[in-house]
Protein backbone atom coordinates (compact mmCIF):
# COMPACT_ATOMS: atom_id res chain seq x y z
CA UNK A 1 0.00 0.00 0.00
CA UNK A 2 1.20 3.48 -0.83
CA UNK A 3 0.17 6.23 1.55
CA UNK A 4 1.55 9.73 1.36
CA UNK A 5 0.68 13.33 1.97
CA UNK A 6 0.87 15.90 -0.81
CA UNK A 7 0.31 19.63 -0.84
CA UNK A 8 -2.37 20.88 -3.20
CA UNK A 9 -2.92 24.62 -3.33
CA UNK A 10 -1.26 24.89 0.07
CA UNK A 11 -3.49 22.27 1.70
CA UNK A 12 -2.50 18.81 2.89
CA UNK A 13 -4.15 15.89 1.09
CA UNK A 14 -3.71 12.20 1.94
CA UNK A 15 -3.31 9.94 -1.10
CA UNK A 16 -3.51 6.15 -1.21
CA UNK A 17 -2.89 3.36 -3.71
CA UNK A 18 -3.95 -0.06 -2.45
CA UNK A 19 -3.10 -3.15 -4.52
CA UNK A 20 -6.19 -5.31 -5.08
CA UNK A 21 -5.39 -8.25 -7.33
CA UNK A 22 -4.62 -7.00 -10.83
CA UNK A 23 -5.56 -3.35 -10.09
CA UNK A 24 -4.87 -0.59 -7.60
CA UNK A 25 -7.57 1.19 -5.63
CA UNK A 26 -6.45 4.81 -5.83
CA UNK A 27 -8.02 7.67 -3.89
CA UNK A 28 -7.19 10.96 -2.23
CA UNK A 29 -8.85 12.46 0.83
CA UNK A 30 -9.02 16.17 1.50
CA UNK A 31 -10.56 18.04 4.39
CA UNK A 32 -13.94 18.26 2.63
CA UNK A 33 -14.15 15.05 0.61
CA UNK A 34 -12.66 12.30 -1.56
CA UNK A 35 -11.62 11.81 -5.17
CA UNK A 36 -11.08 8.23 -6.28
CA UNK A 37 -10.76 5.73 -9.09
CA UNK A 38 -13.68 3.92 -10.71
CA UNK A 39 -13.96 1.45 -7.83
CA UNK A 40 -15.17 4.19 -5.48
CA UNK A 41 -18.95 4.24 -4.96
CA UNK A 42 -19.79 7.94 -4.81
CA UNK A 43 -23.50 7.16 -4.44
CA UNK A 44 -22.91 5.18 -1.28
CA UNK A 45 -20.82 8.02 0.13
CA UNK A 46 -23.64 10.45 -0.73
CA UNK A 47 -25.80 8.40 1.63
CA UNK A 48 -23.53 9.66 4.40
CA UNK A 49 -23.53 13.21 3.04
CA UNK A 50 -19.82 12.84 2.20
CA UNK A 51 -18.59 14.66 -0.93
CA UNK A 52 -16.96 12.29 -3.43
CA UNK A 53 -16.03 12.15 -7.09
CA UNK A 54 -15.02 9.26 -9.33
CA UNK A 55 -12.30 9.81 -11.93
CA UNK A 56 -11.66 8.00 -15.21
CA UNK A 57 -8.27 7.81 -16.90
CA UNK A 58 -7.37 10.17 -19.72
CA UNK A 59 -4.48 7.90 -20.77
CA UNK A 60 -4.25 4.14 -20.35
CA UNK A 61 -6.85 1.59 -19.35
CA UNK A 62 -7.27 2.48 -15.67
CA UNK A 63 -6.30 4.72 -12.79
CA UNK A 64 -3.28 2.97 -11.31
CA UNK A 65 -1.27 5.76 -9.67
CA UNK A 66 -1.75 9.03 -7.87
CA UNK A 67 -0.60 10.86 -11.03
CA UNK A 68 -3.28 9.03 -13.02
CA UNK A 69 -5.88 10.16 -10.48
CA UNK A 70 -4.82 13.81 -10.57
CA UNK A 71 -4.54 13.79 -14.36
CA UNK A 72 -7.81 11.95 -14.89
CA UNK A 73 -11.24 13.38 -15.61
CA UNK A 74 -14.23 13.42 -13.26
CA UNK A 75 -16.78 10.93 -14.55
CA UNK A 76 -19.23 11.22 -11.66
CA UNK A 77 -19.67 13.50 -8.66
CA UNK A 78 -22.26 13.02 -5.96
CA UNK A 79 -24.58 15.81 -4.86
CA UNK A 80 -22.46 16.76 -1.88
CA UNK A 81 -19.39 17.18 -4.12
CA UNK A 82 -21.37 19.07 -6.76
CA UNK A 83 -22.53 21.50 -4.06
CA UNK A 84 -18.84 22.33 -3.52
CA UNK A 85 -18.28 22.96 -7.23
CA UNK A 86 -17.07 19.55 -8.45
CA UNK A 87 -18.36 18.89 -11.97
CA UNK A 88 -18.17 16.11 -14.54
CA UNK A 89 -15.37 16.76 -17.01
CA UNK A 90 -13.01 18.64 -14.69
CA UNK A 91 -9.60 17.18 -13.87
CA UNK A 92 -9.04 15.05 -10.81
CA UNK A 93 -6.59 17.69 -9.59
CA UNK A 94 -9.21 20.47 -9.90
CA UNK A 95 -11.84 18.37 -8.13
CA UNK A 96 -9.45 17.49 -5.32
CA UNK A 97 -8.50 21.15 -4.93
CA UNK A 98 -12.18 21.91 -4.26
CA UNK A 99 -12.37 19.08 -1.70
CA UNK A 100 -9.01 19.77 0.00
Amino acid sequence: MIEEEIQLDGKAVRVYAVPAGPVNLVFAIGEKGLVGCGAIDVGALQGFGYPAARVRPTAGPSIGTIDDLLGGEVKEANGAAAALGVAVGMSGRAALALLA
